[in-house]
This record gives C-alpha cells, structure tokens and sequence, in this order.
C-alpha cells in the first residue's frame, strides 16, 4: 500500500503541473459539446452501453481523456476525429460543462454485486489488487486532484470494455482493443491480475454505485 500511496503522490504532482490551463465556461461547453451529444446524450448520461457516461466526470480527468485523443496517446478513430479541431479551451470548456451534470446512477446485477463490493472495497488481496476505492473514492467520486475518474453509476459493459483494454495493453495482447493512457501504468497492472469474471462482478457494482454509498 505504501507504494500504491507514494505512485498517486507522484501523479497529483505530475498532474498539478501538466494542467494548468485556464478555467472551463460551462455555459461556452454546453453549446461546443452539442456534437458529443449523439454518443454521450445531451446531459453526459448516454443511453448505449457502448459509450461512457460523462456527467459529473470530474474536468482534469475529461480534459485529460481529450487531450490524449488529440495526441494519440488513447486510441479510438471517432473521438480523434472529434478532438480534431478543438483548443485546449474548447476542451476545458466541455469538461466544465459535463463536469456541472449529475449522472443517472444504473442497477447492478445482484448475481455479480457482492463479489463485485469485495473487490471494489478491499481489492483481491492474494493477488496484490488494491481496491477501487483507494484510487477513486469510497462512492466511486474519484479524486479531481490527480485526475483519477468518477465511476459511479457508469455503464457496466462500458467499464468492462475499458479494464479489457487496460488488461490487453498490459500483456501486449495481439488481439483486442488497447489502452495505456493510465498514469505509470496502475490500471494495466491492476487489470493484468483480474479474471473475466472478477472484471464483470466490480463492473457491476460500479453500475448501481452513487454518492449515497459513500458511508456504508
């Protein structure tokens, strides 16, 4: 644990100093993230699985995410081509917006919610998995300062398909979508450790998660 404390320290730095940029205009990203709203739903809450919920997604994590697009470090060919075009304000602007939206929380599977707890709240600890909750909030708020996402309420299918790529990209897979976009590589270290059926169980905890579980 204390290594895990000591690699987010050293992403908060890291991060403080990569983000500084001007604040977000909420009401300016309203009115430039009308060409999101096919994917993610005019509020940030998509109706397809396929795609991620942005509301209430902390803005340093959004701008993040955008920024990466734009330079090829997370790939996926329509978001490339939605950053294409736009400045660093215009990406600080849609983050405050989505930022200022209140996600709809989903259901978890009751079959998959009590395995999925146990991992979100105290890890796999046989197999050196730290939980979820360490990095992104008890409630699944996340932590703005280190850029670390919110995940509650997000789409189960939509989370499994990112710990498959986090998981992909940590085995050099040759099949399969891939993503290295996280800090000194945590989740692809956390994914390489975790089964499919681990992976769908915490996926769907995560799904029915919301602020009110912060104190259970």
């Amino acid at each position: 644990m204390k290594s895990l404390s000591k690699t987010i320290l050293l992403v908060v730095i890291g991060l403080a100093a990569d983000m500084a940029l001007a604040a977000g205009d909420p009401d300016a990203g309203k009115e430039k993230s009308a060409a999101c709203a096919a994917c993610h739903g005019q509020d940030g809450n998509s109706s397809s699985a396929q795609y991620p919920k942005l509301a209430g997604q902390g803005e340093p994590y959004l701008v993040k995410q955008l920024k990466d697009y734009k330079s090829g470090a997370r790939e996926n060919a329509i978001m490339a081509g939605q950053v294409a075009n736009l400045s660093e304000q215009d990406m600080a602007d849609i983050a405050a917006y989505y930022a200022e939206q209140e996600i709809e929380t989903g259901t978890a599977n009751p079959d998959y919610v009590e395995q999925g707890e146990k991992i979100w709240r105290a890890g796999i600890a046989e197999k050196g998995v730290a939980s979820c909750a360490g990095c992104h909030g008890p409630a699944g708020q996340g932590v703005q300062a280190a850029a670390f996402p919110s995940l509650a309420g997000q789409h189960a299918d939509y989370t499994v398909s990112q710990l498959e790529a986090f998981r992909n990209a940590g085995r050099n897979a040759l099949d399969g979508p891939k993503r290295n976009n996280d800090p000194n590589g945590m989740m692809r270290d956390v994914a390489d450790r975790m089964t499919d059926r681990e992976i769908r169980n915490v996926a769907s905890f995560i799904a029915g998660l919301s602020e009110g579980d912060e104190d259970q």
